[in-house]
């Protein structure tokens, strides 16, 4: 099947594009001795969790209990559940945990000892606030420590180790921003290790993560593992920060023109705000994208100044600019929108069409949606 024979809004997937990032990422863990954990909340996928991981046990991170599940039945044994649990969800984690090695986070004193009196064993993360003042503790806090006492006071349940997350670095505009913040990431997680250590607690995963920090950081001396997850797929904002390229983003969706203006030189399509999502996350920086960005379905990057300018909720408006006109795109026309923001767009669909480089499909790949 083409690529343009599609039903459309659909989402397209490059194999190759998705398999160069897979295997930047893997290099850039190997050159700073870390292991990678991807984070798969953005594939939502099996089969590119597969491509993105390395080694006979390969280590993934979720963000759903509901991902954790689909993870484990296809096999991944040892997942990351990287949301601060809460004491409903101890039982769920239980059951998920038989087939799997699950880890949970808490940055809570009270949540510690629920996990520390529940009826099964867990391993858990201690999160660590590196500067977003999101959730975590700080590294240098009394509440580090007595975390630790209270996860393992019955010595049913473990601490798996450190974990942290600087999503403060999505606020990074150049690559010395980044560098700075990566290594605040990589300073408040060893601290915190080293800490706990000193008080006769064992640190095996000193984990940090963000796909601009991977990138950029200098070194991770101390740490054992990194998480980023949008890198495999790519989005506006992350090559407008200079985590990639434009020929990076390996997901894209294709949209038909439905209607045109010749007197306003104007395009509608049918993806509109479900269908790419409303983030304007490049709107407040000198790389403002609309609500993406638009190519013809055989080209591979944008044309130069055509954007999604509105969306309605399957409606997408495009003003053209001067030197395109709205009579070279009849009714019908395939075009391909570059998202702002992946993890976003990528929601609302239940599958990947996956392509090669002949723009022919070759596979369906099944995502795994929502919480329950």
């Amino acid at each position: 099947m083409e690529l343009g024979s599609l039903s459309t809004p659909s989402l397209v997937l490059s194999r190759t594009v998705l398999e160069q990032n897979a295997e930047r990422m893997k290099s850039r863990a190997a050159d700073l001795n870390v292991q990678l954990r991807p984070h798969v909340k953005t594939a939502k996928c099996r089969q590119i969790a597969k491509l993105a991981t390395t080694g006979n046990t390969p280590s993934i991170t979720v963000s759903t209990l509901t991902e954790a599940e689909y993870f484990a039945d296809a096999g991944f044994q040892d997942i990351v559940y990287a949301v601060c649990i809460t004491p409903d969800k101890l039982d769920r984690a239980a059951s998920i945990a038989k087939h799997t090695q699950l880890h949970l986070i808490t940055d809570c004193l009270s949540v510690a000892d629920d996990v520390a009196n529940h009826s099964s064993s867990h391993r858990v993360f201690i999160e660590i606030d590196c500067g977003e003042h999101r959730t975590g503790v700080l590294p240098e806090s009394d509440e580090l420590l007595q975390i630790a006492e209270r996860l393992t006071k019955t010595q049913r349940s473990r601490l798996s180790g450190v974990l942290t997350h600087a999503g403060h670095s999505y606020a990074c505009r150049n690559e010395h921003a980044m560098r700075a913040i990566a290594e605040e990431e990589r300073a408040a997680a060893v601290l915190a290790a080293e800490r706990l250590r000193a008080e006769g607690y064992e640190v095996p995963i000193v984990s940090v993560g963000s796909t601009p920090t991977a990138c950029f950081a200098e070194h991770l001396q101390g740490v054992t593992e990194m998480r980023p997850g949008v890198y495999l797929l790519g989005d506006l904002f992350q090559a407008g920060i200079g985590t990639c390229g434009l020929e990076d983003i390996a997901a894209t969706v294709l949209t038909s023109v439905i209607s045109r203006n010749l007197q306003t030189n104007t395009l509608v399509i049918d993806a509109g705000g479900l269908a790419l999502s409303k983030d304007r996350s490049t709107q407040s920086t000198d790389f403002d994208a609309g609500f993406g960005r638009v190519a013809r379905i055989d080209e591979g990057t944008p044309m130069d100044g055509v954007f999604i300018h509105e969306v309605h909720q399957e409606h997408g408006l495009i003003r053209l600019p001067e030197h395109l006109n709205a009579f070279d795109f009849p009714v019908g026309t395939r075009l391909r929108v570059y998202p702002n923001h992946i993890c976003m767009t990528a929601a609302m669909y239940s599958h990947y069409e996956v392509y090669g480089t002949s723009l022919q499909i070759t596979e369906r790949w099944p995502r795994t949606n929502g919480w329950t």
